[in-house]
């Protein structure tokens, strides 16, 4: 028992990063609930129970009063004093939140982000939440694992080598140039750069779909920051199984970045399952600004009123994006705004620019000419792309970007998007273009 005591205290010191500050009554609740968890443990201790059998025990006891003690699945925040509470409505606080005890989170090492499916008990009066009794999974898996899984920061990044085919059975030019111009692997960090009104909302929902409808194993998160309501509404009727996490505008700086905090945890949390994730971020600008309000003044300030040190949670988040040696992968596309008239935002896409590894940019002036879909070919890339394209794509794609770099750019990105609407995929439109090159 005493070593099972000594790796509890060593499991707590790996915890990963905590919630925010909870209100005093929160804090009551843990100090209450602390007594009780603690004499239970001691009794169990001087019983010589261990933490299996004690487990058992919870099992008899709860099935005694099932009608009492619903099962209940939600996602894991802890908070600086090492308790925590399973949220359940868009990761925020709610009345419904399920109280967790520091001795339940070291006993299982749970970790914020951990999705827990609980049995558990009403608030006794005068309490304001429910209270955790008996875990029976962490992430789909039985509690005894997590324990022995992996740190998400210890686990090796490399360069994307799986790719992501946007392409299916509908007509959507989009993600088929997408596929050639600026492919996606899986663990890709990319930007989607933009002016307003260039199509980037549309862009991310065509994205959404073909990876919803082709990948059933890949887990997807759209988090819409500092949006419209009826775009998250249109977000959520347009996607069936994937999660749509907002934070509209109408809310504090505060509940952007504690949403976000909560998204990039829960993906880290799925990764060192070895699963892959997609993030699809509207906006990384409006989440920057988000954090220069929440962050405390450094003393010193960028172009456009913009504090260094806000920038540096924003490119934590960023920067969880990558492909996982071991197994599992997150992968991040974040809409970047620019020429929106705001210095501060187009220091942040500068800010911004060099940390991601792939690059799709939109061009208004081709939206306004009603040449759809707006991608500037000659700006938009990826890194490694070699990794991601067979031979023949690889070869008309370089090809085409010699013919953009020595004529008319603007001229070849029409003659490539005819082709692609004349062709059925884009197998048949690399043939094509490989017979205009003469090769």
């Amino acid at each position: 028992m005493n070593s099972a005591a000594a790796g509890d205290r060593a499991d707590s010191t790996d915890r990963s990063d905590t919630g925010k500050s909870h209100t005093a009554e929160e804090g009551a609740h843990k100090a209450y609930y602390s007594r009780v968890s603690h004499h239970a443990h001691v009794t169990n201790e001087s019983r010589g129970v261990n933490h299996a059998e004690a487990a058992d025990e919870q099992d008899d006891s709860y099935k005694r009063n099932e009608e009492d003690r619903p099962e209940v699945e939600g996602i894991l925040e802890i908070a600086d004093g090492g308790f925590g509470f399973l949220r359940f409505n868009n990761f925020l606080t709610s009345e419904k939140d399920i109280y967790v005890s520091q001795i339940q989170i070291r006993r299982f090492g749970l970790r914020t982000g951990d999705k827990i499916r609980c049995i558990s008990r009403h608030p006794n009066q005068g309490e304001r939440f429910g209270a955790l009794l008996y875990v029976k999974e962490v992430n789909g898996e039985p509690p005894i694992t997590a324990r022995r899984r992996p740190h998400f920061d210890r686990l090796t990044p490399i360069f994307p080598n799986k790719k992501i085919v946007l392409e299916d059975s509908s007509i959507k030019l989009a993600t088929r140039a997408m596929d050639l111009v600026a492919p996606i692997g899986k663990g890709q960090r990319g930007l989607i750069v933009a002016q307003p009104k260039a199509g980037k909302t549309v862009l991310l929902k065509q994205i959404a779909s073909s990876i919803e409808s082709k990948y059933p194993d890949i887990e997807m998160i759209v988090l819409l920051v500092d949006e419209r309501p009826e775009e998250v509404t249109d977000m959520k009727r347009a996607l069936t199984r994937s999660e749509v996490i907002y934070s509209t505008f109408d809310e504090l700086p505060a509940h952007h970045v504690k949403v976000a905090e909560m998204v990039i945890q829960r993906a880290k949390r799925l990764a060192e399952e070895g699963k892959d994730v997609v993030i699809l971020l509207d906006s990384i600008t409006r989440l920057a600004r988000a954090y220069n309000m929440e962050t405390p003044s450094s003393g010193r300030t960028l172009s456009g009123g913009l504090d260094p040190g806000a920038l540096h949670a924003p490119k934590k988040f960023f920067g969880a994006a990558r492909n996982l040696e071991e197994g599992g992968s997150i992968t991040i596309l974040a809409t970047a705004l620019v020429d929106t008239g705001s210095r501060m935002d187009d220091v942040i896409y500068e800010e911004f620019k060099g940390t991601g590894n792939m690059e799709l940019h939109l061009d208004r002036q081709l939206s306004e000419r009603r040449i759809f879909p707006a991608i500037d070919f000659a700006k938009s890339g990826t890194r490694k792309e070699e990794l991601l394209l067979d031979d023949n794509e690889y070869l008309v794609m370089n090809m085409m970007r010699r013919e953009m770099a020595s004529g008319n750019p603007g001229e070849v990105t029409e003659r490539m998007l005819d082709n692609l609407s004349h062709t059925r995929c884009n197998k048949d439109f690399v043939d094509v273009m490989l017979k205009e090159l003469n090769f």
